[in-house]
């Protein structure tokens, strides 16, 4: 089964709380650990700006953070002249520490527990 499919649900879910920080970086770090368990390459196209529905600065902030909390490796940060940081992804991937993140944070897992609700009230979702 493709990553990608599998996490069809959780990704499009939660137009409530979709800009929350914690939900996002809930929501990454659940695909990428989705990737890590499958073996399969994250591809942007599932955890990005545009499929998280937020704008590209405030995701550019979330990554930045993960990496500097040691959640995620395989992104950098990139100089602009006049302007804020941007992300360059080289192979984005979950560390042992963002695993235990998404098991032991209880603010992750109320959200684990709305998103699974949200899922499951939706007919065919």
């Amino acid at each position: 089964m493709k990553t990608g499919a599998f996490l069809t649900g959780i990704m499009g879910c939660a137009e409530v709380a979709k800009n929350d920080y914690f939900v996002i970086v809930y929501r990454i770090l659940v695909y990428l650990r989705e990737c890590f368990m499958s073996g399969e390459r994250a591809d942007v196209e599932w955890f990005g700006a545009d499929a998280l529905g937020i704008n590209n600065g405030y995701w550019n902030n979330v990554m930045e953070s993960m990496m500097n909390e040691g959640y995620i490796t395989g992104i950098t940060t990139v100089p602009r002249i006049g302007g804020a940081p941007g992300i360059k992804l080289l192979d984005v991937k979950i560390t042992q520490k963002g695993l235990e993140f998404l098991q032991e944070n209880s603010l992750m897992a109320k959200a684990a527990r709305f998103l699974k609700g949200v899922k499951e009230s939706v007919p065919g979702a």
